[in-house]
């Protein structure tokens, strides 16, 4: 089971860490003296874009693909203000209200990420961008046939207005993207000018660069923070048709779309409608897959993935189940205990709880064999640190020795191998000691500290599959005299309550950058994020050691110099265990009525099947779904 609470994607735009590609002209990002405001049609911090200019389309489009149609899914990632499970507002770019995923097809950003590199920008609403010799000032000129879907050109005053209005009063993850934007002025109607503060690293400010635009005239008269269902016009393909607010939404491919014959769009988003159902719980999901209502799913259940997949759509071939390849991205899924409640404050309680999850017993009982046990926040990338820190990354950690706990030092923490049979008494004792060696001891069947208060623990779920597979981690607790429990609270509470830091503890999921910012990380990490309601710094975590290797990781000239920070971030991350690494998959475990053309291999970067995949009508007779 895999629990899929936010994620934090790259599409047309956005996502946090996005970093960007160089072109021919210019290899490195950081070597940008050498063609000063040279207009350029992508950019790069690490290396040479794999798309020249003038290029005709992108490798894993299928511009020989018809269109028409419709696919009709459940969200498997969503990201911003977003929830899979109801949406009561369209406006995504605000901390405020949840808004349906996929609503960002409507909305465009001066430039895209790629699906087939790491790092890769291109321009989008921009034809070109120019560099300053320093990096801090960007000029795009916008093409003149960017429309939004009213009709009125995409002009230098709306991304004026965007970058201004996200900046001050959007999202946490685009404020925090902007933070070092110091000002965007409209040189004309179709150039703008972004500078940064200087402070900024190449990959946040490319990061910058790709946020979506909206019309200015549309805010006129009221708060950009506005909910409600008055959408907001944008420059993307898509636009909403029919809905009901928190059952379903429907975007449609717009027959006006500016860019349809585009190089970065041919042969992308052939379906002409894209359907989002809505459910509360995941087995009234599968039902309606089962009964034809969802034709696409990915499963993040193990048991249902193991044991409901044998229907008779499924013996008739009319449902085709597979698995496919993960993305290069690191894997972040973890628990979080929050340390704004003393309880939770001190490594050792967080160290015995982790030992109170038996992956062995619960992969081999519950989860059907089908995950691995996660050992790092970045699972599944080059991320990973492994055995002892190398010379090179001990000169990054000797100058915060004092911030760090001396078994950094040492060999990297792994995860604890229990004897699988549910009740390792090894194990228990160590929790015992753990909690002793933190204040906290047995009185009767109470754990209690010093002041006589007991140790009370809420996992609070959004998912009660979630219970069926930890439940026992949750028995384990309270042998050890935990006051544990566990509940499942609605989709609007439980996100209201993460933007407040209103929980012990929780689980959560993301996909992260292959390329990721310090300001990225930092909404996760770093100490500034602490308070800041809508960051994902759930823990609450606050560590000048952590800061200081964001900072390294937002100075690296090469992607060399990253990954080598990245590992020492990791090493640091795993000792502390502010996050609590749970477990993965390494592919997508995907079910679909056999109705859809795709192109194999899928990219390394990402798995939008709403823009790769299209409607086959031959097929779809076959399984009778024409």
């Amino acid at each position: 089971m895999t629990a899929s609470f936010g994620r934090i994607t790259r599409r047309h735009f956005g996502a946090l860490g996005l970093s960007a590609a160089a072109t021919l002209a210019l290899p490195r990002l950081s070597l940008a003296a050498n063609t000063p405001d040279t207009p350029l049609h992508g950019l790069s911090a690490f290396g040479d874009l794999k798309y020249p200019a003038g290029y005709p389309q992108f490798d894993y489009a299928s511009p020989e693909a018809p269109e028409g149609g419709r696919i009709i899914l459940t969200a498997p990632s969503w990201f911003f203000n977003q929830a899979p499970d109801t949406f009561d507002t369209f406006n995504t770019f605000v901390l405020q209200g949840n808004a349906p995923p996929r609503i960002e097809l409507l909305y465009e950003g001066l430039m895209l990420s790629t699906l087939d590199e790491p790092d890769a920008l291109y321009g989008l609403l921009a034809e070109s961008v120019a560099m300053s010799p320093d990096a801090n000032r960007f000029t795009f000129r916008l093409r003149p046939q960017a429309r939004f879907s009213d009709g009125q050109p995409v002009t230098a005053a709306d991304v004026v207005f965007s970058y201004t209005a996200m900046k001050t009063e959007g999202h946490p993850s685009l404020a925090i993207t902007l933070a070092e934007v110091a000002e965007v002025v409209a040189e004309d109607e179709r150039t703008v000018r972004i500078v940064f503060t200087g402070r900024q690293t190449v990959p946040t400010a490319l990061a910058a660069l790709s946020i979506p635009i909206v019309p200015a005239a549309f805010f006129q008269g009221r708060p950009f923070g506005q909910g409600g269902f008055d959408p907001i016009p944008g420059s993307g393909a898509y636009t909403i048709g029919r809905y009901n607010a928190g059952r379903f939404i429907e975007y449609e491919k717009r027959g006006d779309y500016w860019g349809r014959d585009m190089a970065f769009s041919k042969g992308l988003g052939h379906f002409q409608t894209i359907r989002i159902e809505f459910f509360r719980d995941r087995q009234a999901q599968l039902e309606a897959f089962k009964k034809g209502d969802v034709t696409f799913r990915e499963e993040f259940t193990t048991r249902a993935w193991a044991s409901e997949y044998s229907f008779p759509a499924v013996q008739q071939k009319r449902v085709v189940t597979r698995q496919f390849d993960g993305e290069k991205w690191p894997n972040f899924q973890c628990w979080a205990l929050n340390q704004r409640r003393a309880q939770f404050s001190d490594p050792r309680v967080r160290r015995a709880i982790n030992l109170c999850f038996d992956f062995e017993w619960t992969n081999a009982n519950l989860l059907f064999g089908l995950r691995q046990h996660s050992q790092s926040p970045f699972q599944l990338s080059d991320y990973v640190a492994t055995g002892a820190p190398s010379p090179e990354e001990l000169a990054i950690l000797e100058p915060l020795r004092a911030d760090l706990q001396p078994e950094v030092f040492g060999e990297v923490w792994m995860q604890p191998v229990s004897d699988g049979s549910g009740n390792d008494r090894v194990r228990l004792r160590e929790a015992s000691e753990l909690f002793k060696a933190a204040g906290w001891t047995r009185r009767g069947a109470s754990l209690v500290n010093a002041a006589g208060e007991p140790f009370r623990l809420e996992y609070m779920l959004n998912d009660p599959e979630q219970g069926r597979v930890y439940g026992k981690m949750v028995e384990t607790m309270r042998l050890l005299g935990i006051d544990a429990s566990m509940r499942v609270v609605d989709a609007a509470q439980y996100q209201d309550r993460l933007n407040r830091f209103d929980f012990d503890m929780i689980l959560c999921r993301f996909v992260l950058n292959s390329t990721p910012t310090r300001e990225s990380l930092g909404l996760f990490f770093g100490s500034a994020s602490r308070d800041r309601n809508g960051s994902y710094n759930y823990p609450g975590m606050a560590s000048p050691a952590i800061d200081a290797l964001l900072d390294r990781i937002g100075t690296a000239k090469t992607r060399e110099d990253l990954t080598l920070a990245m590992r020492c971030l990791d090493r640091v991350l795993r000792w502390r265990l502010d996050w609590l690494p749970n477990i993965h998959a390494e592919g997508h475990a995907v079910a679909y009525w056999d109705m859809f053309g795709f192109r194999s291999p899928k990219p390394d970067y990402g798995f939008p099947v709403e823009s790769l995949w299209w409607y086959d009508e031959a097929k779809a007779k076959a399984a009778g779904r024409a």
